[in-house]
Formats: structure tokens, C-alpha cells, sequence
């Protein structure tokens, strides 16, 4: 079995990115809704911030392909892609509600999908 080679770029956003969402990452954001969800681009945008502050990094390339509803245990998946194509998927999962704000956290997977060819 030949190993897959990477390139810095990605071994670097694969070392930080894992680090910093497996540290165990809380995050909280306003909906400003009476039934709190969150949208797909602001929880993409509220992932990939908490990444870059934790790491210190630029924003990463994440997306996510639902709405997360404001109830305690509702989970989604999101990706984060690096320059070079390579991904990893993150659970975020509602750890509690308060009032309009919905908290969660967000755990990365232990393995990163190589770029398509």
C-alpha cells in the first residue's frame, strides 16, 4: 500500500483544523428568531471563524447543507475544504438553548477525505 503524499499547505490546515475542533469547541449565536435555527451560511461562517480564532489561521472554506434548528440534541454535518481539495467533515451538535441564542459544539472527524482527482 503506497501512502498518500500531501502537501504542507494541507498537512498544516489537517493538523490545526483537527486540534482545534477536537479541543472541544463550544460555540453560541444569535438567531434573533422566536423559534431559534440558524442558517446554513451563518453556521458555515460561525464554524469557520471559530476555527480561525482558535487557530490563529485565516477563515477556512466550510459549508454546510442544512439549517440547524434551535433544539437540544439536533446535530448537522458540515465540511471543511482546504487550498487543496482535501476535506473534512465536522458534527456540530445543539448543546443547549438560551432564549434566541442556540449553543453548540463542533467535533471534527479523525480522518480527512483526499482531494478528488
Amino acid at each position: 500500500m503506497t501512502p498518500t503524499r500531501r502537501s504542507p499547505a494541507a498537512w498544516s490546515f489537517l493538523t490545526l483544523g483537527v486540534g482545534a475542533l477536537l479541543a472541544g469547541c463550544s460555540v453560541s449565536a444569535s438567531t434573533g428568531d422566536a423559534e431559534p435555527k440558524l442558517s446554513s451560511d451563518k453556521l458555515a461562517d460561525t464554524v469557520a471563524q471559530k476555527l480561525a480564532d482558535t487557530t490563529g489561521r485565516p477563515k477556512p472554506d466550510v459549508t454546510c447543507p442544512e439549517d440547524l434548528t434551535g433544539k437540544v440534541g439536533t446535530t448537522t454535518r458540515c465540511t471543511l475544504t482546504a487550498d487543496d481539495g482535501s476535506s473534512l467533515g465536522v458534527t456540530v451538535t445543539v448543546s443547549s438553548i438560551d432564549g434566541d441564542r442556540i449553543n453548540f459544539g463542533i467535533k471534527a472527524d479523525e480522518t480527512a477525505s483526499p482531494a478528488a482527482n
